[in-house]
């Protein structure tokens, strides 16, 4: 068994929770295990980055633990609530109120304006415009001035901040970011991470962090590296004296 013991051990209820979690892809001698008995846990307030190279089952970890996919066995639990078991509806309703998705696509809605895509998400939740917190987050990922724009106007770096933002708009426990820097310069990079370490620590959020680039390990809490499927607790040392 493959038993990750962490290093942040209390009596606080986990936000995300996974036991025992089998991924695999094919049959017979196509088979391939993505992953091999998972066992992780992370807390509110706590900042994750997970680091491996490409292939390694680092987005296929994130897509299960936000429920996009399921796994082949084992049991995921948001907070108190047994995620492996729910129905689809309900696994769709979760999803919207509990994790915020910063995935590699920016799934931005084409033919709305950046400030009516945040609209949109008020009156799926039936509430008036967040207008605070939506300046808030635009103003910290520097995009503030790109709210009158349609997606097709904006560079991909400027989506992917547009992205991020939705994606912590609606204050979820879980933020799961699967490479929220790859399409952006460094100091655009080194602002979304510190935003997410902050969004963490402050608003008590439990974030995961997919990377592959060891400079954004910094600003997380702890490290693991995805090794052909299976997690590894590292040193955040033994990535900073590589950068």
């Amino acid at each position: 068994m493959n038993t990750l013991e962490t290093k942040t051990q209390t009596k606080q209820q986990n936000s995300l929770e996974m036991k025992n979690i089998i991924k695999k892809f094919g049959s017979g001698h196509t088979e391939i295990t993505a992953l091999k008995d998972i066992n992780f846990a992370i807390q509110p307030g706590e900042f994750v980055a997970i680091i491996g190279p490409s292939g390694s089952g680092k987005s296929t970890f994130l897509t299960i633990a936000g429920g996009l996919q399921t796994p082949t066995s084992g049991q995921i639990l948001i907070g108190n609530s047994d995620f492996t078991n729910l129905s689809e509806k309900k696994r769709s309703e979760a999803r919207l109120k509990e994790i915020g998705f910063i995935l590699q696509g920016t799934n931005l809605i084409p033919f709305l304006k950046v400030e009516d895509q945040f609209k949109f998400i008020d009156q799926v939740e039936k509430r008036k415009f967040q207008t605070d917190r939506f300046n808030e987050l635009l103003k910290s990922l520097d995009i503030l001035e790109l709210k009158k724009k349609m997606p097709r106007d904006l560079s991909g770096g400027e989506k992917q901040r547009v992205a991020i933002a939705k994606a912590l708009y609606n204050n979820p426990a879980v933020i799961l970011a699967d490479e929220p820097t790859a399409a952006l310069d460094t100091d655009h990079a080194y602002d979304v991470v510190k935003l997410l370490a902050q969004e963490a620590h402050d608003k008590q959020k439990a974030t995961i962090m997919v990377t592959h680039d060891p400079r954004m390990v910094s600003f997380a809490d702890r490290v693991l590296a995805m090794e052909d499927g299976i997690l590894v607790e590292k040193e955040i040392s033994d990535y900073m004296e590589k950068v």
